[in-house]
């Protein structure tokens, strides 16, 4: 039942109720909740989200398909695929990160000072890397991108070069989890288990935002500058 795919006849509903993860995917398309018996495509038409980029994204995500495609980004909306990411971006830097912030500085108030001072020491510089991470693709590759929709030809800026800078951020949450693991020396208590879960999911969160990006985001755009090159 619960690997089964998706049609745009299937309610929304039995998506959401049989993979919870998708409750933030679907907030990232600006889709709220109270969706009723309706289908996906009814709740998709109902919001202008365009179902086919709505259910590839959702089959990549919980089964990994879809990718490597021929043609891609003439089978899905890219501007939906940006905003989708663009939102994606307001989450973590508006609420995920504040959010464990401060229920990570209220767990470890009673932990010695030089442990409190490393760990939000780590964590901020963390968050700022973030932001700049976040800030280039909102500022440089998504204008980018849009540029190349509405017909542009100049292709001085190419999508291999985001590629190669392209760090998974994800990866330095994982270094704060393994310094709370190893290094944190006071009785562990219900506070510092949910800061270290939220570490855990925020983490995969991101790790499936990068890979939104690394694996229908910039093959899509190699594509469309192939094609402009043609």
């Amino acid at each position: 039942m619960k690997n089964r795919h998706y049609s745009p006849h299937s309610k929304m509903a039995d998506l959401v109720s049989e993979h919870y993860n998708i409750l933030l995917l679907i907030y990232r398309f600006d889709i709220p909740l109270g969706v009723g018996e309706r289908t996906i495509k009814e709740i998709c038409d109902e919001h202008g989200v365009d179902v086919d980029t709505f259910l590839f994204v959702v089959h990549f995500i919980l089964f990994d398909e879809g990718v490597g495609q021929k043609g891609l980004y003439k089978k899905l909306s890219i501007p939906l695929l940006i905003r989708f990411l663009r939102n994606s971006h307001s989450y973590f830097l508006d609420f995920r990160l504040p959010e464990i912030r401060r229920n990570m500085l209220e767990a470890i108030e009673q932990a010695p000072e030089d442990i409190r001072f490393v760990i939000q020491k780590y964590f901020d510089n963390y968050e700022k890397e973030v932001f700049q991470h976040m800030k280039y693709e909102d500022e440089v590759v998504f204008p980018y991108v849009e540029s190349l929709l509405e017909g542009a030809n100049d292709l001085e800026y190419s999508i291999r070069t985001f590629e190669k800078r392209h760090d998974q951020v994800e990866l330095k949450m994982l270094e704060l989890k393994n310094i709370f693991i190893k290094y944190y020396p006071m009785e562990m208590d219900f506070k510092v288990n949910n800061v270290l879960h939220d570490l855990f999911t925020c983490s995969e969160e991101l790790h499936i935002h990068n890979d939104v990006e690394d694996h229908i985001l910039i093959p899509c755009v190699r594509e469309m500058e192939e094609d402009k090159l043609k």
